[in-house]
């Protein structure tokens, strides 16, 4: 296995220095997944920029963290899941419908649950969802646009999920408590 170094805003390639720095500055220190990333300014770059992005998309701040969680259990990222599960809960995303996602079960609430649906279909089918799947999105009362920022969701934690497969992140004391094990 290839051992991937966890840089900080001292220490990192210095092209990742001001993210890393930017990074500490708003969460009081920097995520073990950035100080990977860091090994490639542009890829941390990328990271940090499409999440800036994603934040600007119309939909509603828990809605934003369902579909990150939801993407990444579809992708079985164990840092993220616990990463966003705090996050969602901050974000105001109800506790019932943070453990339905980690527990790869239904959400009690119509409109979530057509999110946390569409997000899934478009994980698990590469984005080979129909006509129909698309439909049931919209009448849950989801724009299209909202069906391009599902798409901007899951690009995003495609690009932290694959990271943290390949370099075996390590989760960070923060998010511990949040520990999540893919539902078999």
């Amino acid at each position: 296995m290839t051992k991937f170094n966890i840089y900080n805003e001292t220490n990192a390639p210095e092209g990742s220095r001001p993210f890393l720095s930017k990074s500490k500055a708003a969460f009081g220190a920097v995520p073990n997944l950035l100080g990977e990333l860091a090994e490639s300014p542009a890829a941390l770059e990328g990271y940090m920029t499409l999440s800036e992005i994603f934040i600007k998309s119309s939909l509603a701040p828990a809605e934003k963290h369902l579909v990150l969680l939801t993407a990444s259990v579809e992708n079985t990222c164990k840092y993220c899941v616990a990463a966003h599960t705090g996050l969602a809960k901050v974000a105001g995303l109800p506790g019932h419908a943070i453990m339905a996602v980690r527990d790869d079960e239904e959400i009690d609430d119509d409109h979530l649950e057509a999110l946390r649906e569409f997000t899934q279909k478009v994980v698990t089918r590469r984005g080979e969802v129909g006509a129909d799947d698309v439909s049931a999105f919209l009448d849950a009362g989801y724009t299209k646009a909202n069906v391009f920022e599902v798409i901007l969701g899951i690009s995003l934690k495609t690009l932290s999920n694959y990271a943290n497969h390949i370099a075996e992140t390590p989760v960070d004391a923060s998010f511990v408590i949040n520990k999540w094990t893919p539902v078999e």
